[in-house]
C-alpha cells in the first residue's frame, strides 16, 4: 500500500508543478507583455539625457532607473529583436511610464533637445565676444549665457582664479583662461560647463616655468597672462614674440606705459557690448599706468612662454611693416620715427 500511497503523491505533486508553471508562466507573460505595451500601472514622466553613440545596456539602464520601463532585459531583447540597427543620438527625451516600447522607440530616434557632438575649434588670440560668438554660431549656447557665464569667477574651482583681482574695471573676470583648442562639445550645452571645460583646459597647461618665472618676477598669473594677450594680438608672424615681450618688459621695468593699439581695440569692443568709460579706459595702456585691467585675449601657449622665455634687449619700441609682413625694433625713439617715415607706405591695412 505504501507504494501505492508514493505514486498517488508524485502524481500530485507533478500537477501541483504543472499548475504552479503554468501560474508563473501566464504571470509571467502577462508581466512582459505589459512591459512592452505600456500596461505598467504607474505615472512616471521624466526627461532622460542619453549621451552620444551610448549602448544599448546603458539607455536600457537610464530607462529602468528613471522608472519608465520595468526590465531592462525584456527591452535588450524587444529592441535586437525589432530594432537591431539602432543608434542612439546624444540628447534630451520626455518620456513617460505609459508609453509601449515601440513608442519609446520611436520617441529616441530624434531628441526633442539635441545634444549632438560638435567638434569647435578656438583659435589663439580669440577674445571673450569671438568666443561667445562661436558658441552661439555652433549651438553650443547663446552668446548672452557665455558671456553671463564668464562673469561671475566664484562658480568655478581652479587655483589660478584666486589670483584674478576683484575690481569694478575688470570687464570679464576669465578672460585669458580660456584656453585656445579643439573642443568636442555637446548642442545645448549648459555654458558654465562649457567655460568650466576651457577653464580646466587652461589648467592643465600650466607648467613650472610659469610658477616659476612669476615666483621670480613678483608677478602673478593673472598678471603674466595679462601680458601674455597683448604678446598675442601685437605678434603677427614667426620669430617676433620674445622680442616684443621683451620691449614690454622693459617698459614695466621703467615704469613707462606700455602704449600698445591692440589695447585700444579690445576697449573699442567692450565700449560696443556697454561697458562704461571707466571700465574701457583701464584697458587702454596709453591712459593707465601700465598692465591693462586685464587680458584683451586668450593667447596661446607659445606667447605665454614668449614671456616667460623673452628674449634680453634694451628694446622700448618697435611696430610691424609690409602688412606685419616684417618688424622693427629698435632702443631709440629717434630711430624708431626715422624708420617709421622710411616704410610707413608699406602699410595699407
Amino acid at each position: 500500500m505504501a507504494k501505492k500511497n508514493n505514486k498517488g503523491y508524485t502524481v500530485i505533486i507533478v500537477l501541483l508543478a504543472a499548475v504552479l508553471a503554468a501560474v508563473v508562466g501566464c504571470f509571467g507573460y502577462t508581466y512582459i507583455n505589459n512591459d512592452i505595451s505600456g500596461n505598467r500601472n504607474t505615472d512616471v514622466e521624466k526627461t532622460i539625457y542619453i549621451a552620444d553613440g551610448s549602448s544599448q545596456y546603458d539607455v536600457g539602464q537610464k530607462l529602468l532607473t528613471s522608472d519608465i520601463i520595468n526590465s531592462e532585459t525584456i527591452w535588450d531583447y524587444w529592441m535586437n529583436k525589432n530594432y537591431p540597427d539602432f543608434k542612439y543620438l546624444g540628447g534630451e527625451y520626455y518620456l513617460n511610464s505609459g508609453m509601449s516600447y515601440d513608442e519609446i522607440a520611436k520617441a529616441l530616434i530624434e531628441p526633442d533637445v539635441s545634444h549632438k557632438t560638435i567638434s569647435v575649434c578656438i583659435p589663439e588670440g580669440y577674445n571673450i565676444f569671438d568666443i561667445a560668438s562661436t558658441m552661439e554660431d555652433n549651438s553650443i549656447c547663446t552668446r548672452e549665457d557665455f558671456l553671463n557665464a564668464c562673469k561671475d569667477k566664484t562658480q568655478y574651482d581652479y587655483s589660478f582664479i584666486a589670483e584674478i583681482p576683484d575690481s569694478e574695471t575688470v570687464a570679464y573676470p576669465l578672460e585669458g583662461f580660456l584656453f585656445p583648442a579643439t573642443y568636442d562639445l555637446e548642442e545645448n550645452m549648459d555654458a558654465k560647463d562649457v567655460v568650466n571645460q576651457m577653464l580646466r583646459a587652461f589648467a592643465d597647461r600650466i607648467s613650472d616655468s610659469w610658477r616659476t618665472y612669476c615666483a621670480d618676477n613678483y608677478m602673478t598669473m593673472y598678471e603674466l597672462i595679462t601680458l601674455a594677450s597683448v604678446v598675442e594680438k601685437e605678434t603677427l608672424g614667426d620669430g617676433v614674440a620674445e622680442n616684443i615681450a621683451s620691449v614690454f618688459l622693459n617698459r614695466l621695468d621703467a615704469s613707462h606705459q606700455l602704449q600698445s593699439d591692440v589695447t585700444i581695440d579690445y576697449g573699442n569692443a567692450l565700449r560696443a557690448n556697454g561697458f562704461d568709460d571707466n571700465v574701457v579706459t583701464s584697458y587702454n595702456t596709453y591712459k593707465c599706468a601700465a598692465l591693462p585691467s586685464g587680458p584683451i585675449c586668450n593667447p596661446g601657449v607659445a606667447n605665454i612662454d614668449a614671456v616667460v622665455n623673452h628674449t634680453d634687449t634694451d628694446y622700448f619700441y618697435f611696430f610691424s611693416y609690409n602688412n606685419g609682413a616684417n618688424f622693427y625694433f629698435t632702443d631709440s625713439y629717434a630711430d624708431f620715427s626715422a624708420k617709421w617715415e622710411e616704410v610707413k607706405h608699406t602699410n595699407t591695412n
